[in-house]
């Protein structure tokens, strides 16, 4: 039974080893990009002291050793090559020690004083050779005991510096690492603390060839050069490498990091264990790098990243401080957020005119460019016309008619945009010479992700413009070359007023889970694409808010008074026009007195014609002998040509059946009874509810909004469309002349009035401009 057990087990390996294993890659050098870090095949994980031992330091970290294992492991077993250079030996001597002192004392004590009460005992400083001795052991078996959990083996090796620069004694390390790698076995290393020798002070990490093993961080550098690893990452108790000794209020977590940047650092003191602080992991890692490896340093202490901390590097998502020989030919994306926050502080001060001159001259640009910009898309469609779904490819295209529609639409916002940003919502007199003033103002920098749509650049870089917002695009890159022109095109626009830099566009290799990361320096979210964007956007952005729609599971209800002549315009308007968009129907509620009437008939009727695959809900099954497939779910987006069909008794069950099947994006009732409309109007808790009207009016442009951000099924802020007053927040502006709080006291001189005063015709922006 153990023998079946056990080749079940590596047979499960073997398979994960073969499907999931990343290819060998020549070694020559590192990753250029984070991005690249999925392809990593060896991988040497470096624990520090930190990151091991307690906060006592005596003992180690169980729990954060745990999930460390746990993350080892599972990339080993999925074809990786882990190898593990660790601490701990000390701490855990140490604590053994002092248990073995204090037990010994507490003996002696009690022979020598009889009955009376044992006196204070104080443990002696104990020497970490001694410690090291003790505790490496103990915690190899705790490595090997938290490893098989997992089905894996591991093996320990223990090293000085004589093993790197003896010829003979190096080839035995390489060989024996080697042979281990290749049987699928962790080998777990440390310096041999109880023998080491001191570091040699000639030699400490000069050239490729020579480096002196003085702590864990020049180990592992050494190690990963020595067995041409592909990636070390360095786990610490700090984010990663700051330009100033964290905790200081200037202090800023450097994403990458080049050699020859090491002028730009200021560092602070070491860790509270160990022998190296960031000057030591900076040098070993830079060692590293010009050796070929790849090296990242994280937190590996931070509980809310500790369990995942490992793979996630792997996957190439942006924690610590990811060292790259690869310098970007642009600005860092962290960069290009602050000459956007810095330029859009500016537009939101211009006049309300200039910004519409802005936004007006894009229209233009846009009708004069039209050729460049349909050659562009062009290259875009031959790329994706192989691999993407029809629909994808109608929102992909453009065409002469849909860049005249988005010039009128940018005309239209730029008229908006006289009444926007500046505007005063109130006004009070609190007191005599007291005057207070809410005004609209920009929320600040708005990132902006958006798939292949690339219409959607123009239109949200206008109401970023008309709003006063700086803005970061993330365009997908199906619609890359597009992309391009029209950002071209926008920032031309900008440089009228010298803000260019006021609309970025983010380079498609930074990952959208980094982007949501930076919550210091973006202020909203908005995703523009399919529900598992939004829904993985939501997930990523800790710290952001997120302004979108989850689905567009619209309804479209055909009350048992609808004029059959609407019904069949409307219905096909609303799944046939663009059956891809998030405003499409998806479910046909139909009374049921409808059934098996000639206006039934001419439903089924025309969604054939149209060639919409129906699906049955288990009501409408239940009333036919043969019917259609019944839908696997009754909250479902299809985008495409496809839409459920189900009855309902009455309009008070239509309403019931959307508020649990519905997205609260856009629901619709057909009917000629004005009393049952209102009641469905009032009722149902969607962001657009329409009464004999196509699902498809839900849009920005269509509702006179010149364009839209995207949809929100949210219930604070902003609901529905979003246009330039989705972008817009307040603030409150005090005028007074001396005034304390202390005036308005009991024995104070002034008194409160809180008058409601009339408001100007002029916004107090322009003025203060002016």
């Amino acid at each position: 039974k153990n023998r079946l057990q056990m080749s079940k087990i590596f047979y499960s390996k073997l398979f994960l080893l073969v499907r999931t294993a990343p290819q060998s890659r020549v070694h020559a050098s590192s990753f250029a990009h984070r991005c690249a870090l999925r392809q990593a095949k060896r991988i040497v994980v470096k624990l520090g002291s930190a990151v091991v031992t307690r906060g006592d330091e005596c003992g180690l970290a169980l729990g954060r050793l745990a999930s460390i294992v746990e993350q080892v492991a599972m990339l080993q077993n999925h074809g990786r090559e882990m190898m593990i250079v660790t601490s701990g030996a000390v701490a855990f001597g140490k604590q053994r020690l002092r248990h073995e002192i204090l037990l010994s004392q507490s003996v002696r004590q009690a022979l020598q004083s009889g009955h009376n009460q044992p006196k204070d005992m104080s443990v002696p400083a104990l020497e970490a050779r001694a410690c090291a001795a003790a505790g490496q052991s103990g915690l190899m078996a705790l490595y090997e005991a938290m490893f098989s959990q997992y089905s894996t083996c591991t093996a320990q090796v223990l090293v000085t510096n004589l093993d790197f620069h003896d010829d003979e004694k190096r080839q035995n390390l390489h060989s024996t690492l080697q042979e281990l790698l290749r049987m699928n076995i962790v080998p777990i290393i440390n310096t041999n603390d109880a023998v080491v020798p001191p570091p040699e002070h000639n030699s400490d990490l000069h050239g490729v060839n020579v480096i002196s093993i003085k702590d864990n961080d020049s180990l592992a550098a050494r190690l990963a050069v020595e067995m041409k690893a592909d990636l070390l990452i360095a786990l610490s108790d700090v984010e990663g490498l700051y330009n100033n000794p964290p905790g200081t209020d200037d202090a800023k977590l450097i994403d990458i990091f080049y050699p020859g940047d090491q002028h730009s650092i200021t560092f602070g003191t070491k860790s509270r264990v160990g022998l190296g602080g960031m000057e030591a992991k900076v040098k070993a890692a830079l060692w590293a790098l010009q050796g070929g490896t790849s090296v990242v340093i994280a937190n590996g202490t931070n509980p809310k990243v500790t369990g995942h901390v490992i793979t996630d590097i792997v996957e190439g998502k942006k924690l610590g401080t990811f060292f790259s020989e690869t310098k970007p030919a642009g600005p860092s994306v962290e960069e290009q957020t602050e000459m956007a926050r810095s330029s859009g502080r500016i537009l939101a001060s211009l006049q309300a005119e200039k910004r519409s001159e802005i936004i007006c001259r894009l229209a233009d640009l846009l009708t004069e460019k039209t050729e460049e910009i349909l050659a562009a898309n062009k290259l875009d469609l031959e790329v994706a016309s192989s691999r993407l779904p029809s629909a994808m490819l109608k929102r992909l295209s453009l065409s002469v008619a849909k860049i005249n529609s988005l010039s009128i639409g940018l005309r239209q916002i730029a008229t908006s945009a006289q009444n926007s940003a500046g505007r005063v919502l109130r006004r009070t007199r609190v007191a005599h010479n007291l005057e207070l003033e809410q005004i609209t103002v920009p929320i600040g920098v708005v990132l902006v992700i958006f798939e292949a749509r690339p219409d959607c650049l123009p239109q949200v870089s206008a109401l970023a413009i008309a709003s006063g917002n700086a803005l970061l695009l993330k365009g997908g890159k199906e619609a890359a070359n597009t992309n391009h022109v029209l950002l071209q095109l926008t920032q031309e626009a900008l440089s009228m007023h010298g803000l260019r830099e006021a609309v970025q566009m983010v380079s498609t290799r930074e990952e959208v889970e980094g982007l949501c990361r930076l919550d210091k320096m973006i202020d909203l979210i908005i995703p523009r694409g399919s529900f598992q964007l939004v829904q993985d956007i939501k997930r990523a952005a800790k710290g952001i808010p997120v302004l979108g729609h989850s689905e567009g599971v619209c309804h479209v209800y055909v009350d048992a008074d609808a004029s059959a002549d609407k019904v069949i315009g409307i219905v096909r308007d609303s799944k046939c026009e663009y059956p891809a968009a998030c405003n499409a129907m998806e479910t046909l509620l139909i009374h049921r007195d409808i059934l098996r009437t000639p206006l039934f008939d001419q439903i089924i009727d025309m969604l054939r014609t149209e060639r919409v695959r129906i699906h049955a809900g288990p009501r409408f099954a239940s009333y036919l002998t043969f019917s259609p497939s019944e839908a696997k779910s009754l909250r479902t987006e299809y985008n495409d040509l496809e839409c459920c069909v189900e009855v309902v008794d009455s309009m008070q069950e239509a309403v019931e059946h959307i508020h649990k099947y519905g997205s609260s994006h856009t629901d619709v009732i057909i009917t000629e009874n004005a009393k049952t409309a209102e009641q469905f109007l009032q009722q149902l808790d969607s962001a657009c509810v329409f009464w004999n009207a196509s699902s498809r009016f839900a849009d920005g442009y269509r509702f006179g909004l010149g364009a839209e951000v995207g949809i929100s099924t949210a219930r604070i802020h902003a609901r529905g469309p979003v246009g330039i007053e989705g972008l817009l927040t307040t603030k409150w502006v005090l005028r007074g002349d001396g005034h304390t709080v202390a005036d308005f006291s009991e024995q104070g001189t002034q008194t409160y009035l809180h008058e409601s005063l009339p408001l100007e015709q002029k916004e107090i922006l322009q003025r203060d401009s002016s």
